[in-house]
């Protein structure tokens, strides 16, 4: 990081913590300051004082980890459970899609926003269906509204659109306060507490694929998925950007995304690209497959075939 960016960081940090002391002083005499009072007040600096999650110890990751449980209690009034996960050992992940299977049901979407916790107010998605002629790969000209009641439509193909994981992603080069990077696993991460909000990252990645949270995500209490991972499916704040992680709490325990698990017609295939008695190793080996603006140079681990 530059001294620049450093001193910005500090600034606002600064500006930050007289806000915030300001505001404690203010309430500190009335009989009720649920906003600054106590220990919301303490997780609340906690947060935006903490290391970047690289460099923390497992201590400080553990008081983060408590941090993140304590303000879904107070905002959900339900107890979830954090865990930093780390990726396992000899393990890339990849996902491939089979277009002539998608018939555009959308059952991968609504999986995906139950699972990671998406907010309900906005109609976040990290996946986007995209309805498109037969013969065309031009995605400006797909249908992203469809009536997923009226699928398949005879003429038409499905092509699901979401983070592509690239090896080489652009997103990443962008952000000007390294709070997005590349795993050892290969899964492009966020970490919502040291993120800024500039937005760089959205402009840089040609899949939009990055969302940014204008408010404090909606999500009814009885909805909250109360598995999570620190840097996947943890309850986000307002003013950060977020982006699919490859379901980090499920993929790096051994299980499928959610969206392969709800896929109705066995379109997608997702595993480890290192295992070369995978099925995706076997889909890459013998089938005809295609990347998304590969002319880009992004080296996305997300690939399609047709049967």
């Amino acid at each position: 990081m530059s001294n620049l960016q450093s001193e910005t960081i500090d600034q606002s940090r600064r500006r930050f913590l007289g806000a915030a002391a300001g505001a404690g002083a203010a309430v500190a005499g009335t009989a009720a300051a649920p906003a600054w009072g106590g220990s919301t007040l303490m997780d609340t600096m906690g947060s935006f004082f903490q290391n970047h999650y690289q460099r923390m110890s497992d201590e400080e990751i553990a008081d983060a980890i408590g941090r993140i449980e304590r303000r879904a209690k107070r905002r959900y009034d339900v107890d979830i459970i954090c865990r930093d996960q780390p990726p396992q050992e000899d393990v890339v992940f990849g996902y491939a899609l089979n277009i002539s299977k998608c018939q555009g049901y959308r059952d991968c979407v609504s999986a995906c926003v139950r699972e990671n916790n998406l907010d309900r107010g906005s109609q976040m998605e990290y996946i986007r269906v995209l309805e498109m002629e037969e013969g065309s790969r031009n995605l400006e000209h797909s249908e992203h509204y469809y009536d997923p009641d009226t699928v398949p439509v005879e003429g038409k193909y499905y092509l699901p659109v979401q983070c592509m994981q690239c090896d080489n992603p652009p997103c990443v080069k962008a952000c000007p306060v390294e709070a997005t990077w590349m795993e050892p696993d290969g899964i492009v991460v966020v970490d919502y507490d040291w993120c800024i909000g500039c937005r760089y990252c959205m402009t840089a990645c040609p899949y939009q694929a990055r969302h940014f949270n204008w408010r404090e995500p909606q999500i009814p209490s009885e909805d909250i998925n109360r598995n999570t991972n620190y840097l996947g499916n943890r309850p986000r704040p307002r003013g950060v950007v977020e982006k699919c992680h490859f379901c980090t709490q499920r993929t790096r325990e051994g299980r499928q995304p959610a969206c392969q698990e709800a896929c109705p017609t066995g379109a997608r295939i997702f595993g480890n690209l290192l295992d070369p008695s995978s099925e995706i190793r076997y889909v890459l080996a013998n089938k005809k497959v295609f990347r998304l603006k590969e002319e880009l140079g992004t080296e996305p681990k997300f690939w399609y075939f047709t049967d």
